[in-house]
């Protein structure tokens, strides 16, 4: 193991995509879970937008890349995750600190703001190199499972749904998933272009994009995502959105119910969410259909002052 250097990059080439892939992928591997989070991945793979930075740190003697960091947002307020190579991670206290240094000195030079650090099942080291940063714990995630189907007796029937239609569906369905997610850093404010993204990545299906409309009200959703690569196969219920107007009927529980439904009548044997732990409701919700906690999330957050140059 060699000394290693940090690179920032506002943009990225196909071939900085593709050494940046291999590390995800085999991190991947070993940890069980995405590396980065949808959104930032987006960001990657369309080479770097506004308010994007990329932190390579290669190994010196043979250029091996080792480690890398992602800075997204603007406007005051910035995401950031890191990974490091799986097989370097007896190092990772050193390559991880020293792409946080290097993130929180970008943030600098970009204007400062609010830097939010997602760690994905932080380890006792990761927390503490976070904090002697100043760092402090911003958010906690809960990753949900139950095993599928439910059992549902009794329930009665649930509203009646229909698969989301690309090209006809969007507009209604933005206008409710941002006024229900209002000042919601990452599933807020989305735009067209954000939807349409995702409506091109492999894995959408609109027949798992359930909605449901009142009249020509579109009142609320469930759109699942269905993870083969994972061990076992998952269906996750991706997001929930209900209407603030059709609050306190009911709603939330049964788009979930229709959603999981759908999941095991694909044969899907595992259901999976992610929730704030501070959304007492929602969590309340979950646990009494049956999910428990697999695993925990954590946001960190600072508050960076511009660089002077």
């Amino acid at each position: 193991m060699g000394d290693y250097r940090v690179q920032v990059k506002r943009h990225v080439g196909p071939a900085d995509i593709a050494e940046v892939t291999d590390l995800l992928g085999a991190a991947y591997a070993v940890d069980g879970h995405r590396p980065l989070g949808e959104h930032k991945w987006l960001d990657l793979v369309h080479g770097g937008r506004l308010g994007f930075a990329g932190l390579l740190a290669h190994e010196v003697d043979d250029a091996e890349l080792v480690g890398y960091g992602q800075l997204t947002g603007g406007d005051g307020s910035w995401g950031l995750e890191i990974v490091v190579h799986a097989a370097h991670r007896g190092f990772s206290e050193h390559i991880g600190r020293a792409l946080l240094v290097a993130a929180l000195e970008e943030v600098g030079h970009q204007g400062g703001g609010h830097v939010h650090y997602w760690i994905a099942r932080p380890t006792p080291e990761q927390d503490a190199d976070a904090q002697s940063l100043g760092f402090r714990p911003e958010r906690e995630l809960l990753q949900l499972r139950v095993r599928l189907p439910l059992d549902t007796e009794g329930s009665g029937p649930g509203p009646e749904v229909r698969p989301f239609v690309p090209g006809a569906d969007e507009e209604a369905w933005l206008a409710v998933n941002n006024r229900a997610f209002a000042g919601h850093h990452e599933q807020g404010n989305w735009t067209l272009a954000t939807l349409l993204e995702r409506e091109e990545e492999p894995w959408f299906d609109p027949e798992g994009f359930l909605v449901l409309w009142e009249g020509d009200r579109l009142c609320g959703s469930c759109w699942t995502k269905v993870h083969t690569d994972a061990d076992p196969a998952m269906g996750e219920i991706f997001v929930i959105s209900v209407d603030p107007e059709f609050h306190h009927r009911g709603l939330g529980r049964a788009l979930t119910l229709a959603g999981l439904d759908w999941l095991a009548r694909r044969g899907l044997a595992v259901g999976m969410l992610y929730v704030d732990e501070s959304n007492d409701s929602a969590v309340r919700l979950y646990r009494s259909l049956g999910f428990g906690v697999d695993h925990r999330d954590r946001a960190y957050l600072v508050d960076v002052a511009p660089t002077n140059t």
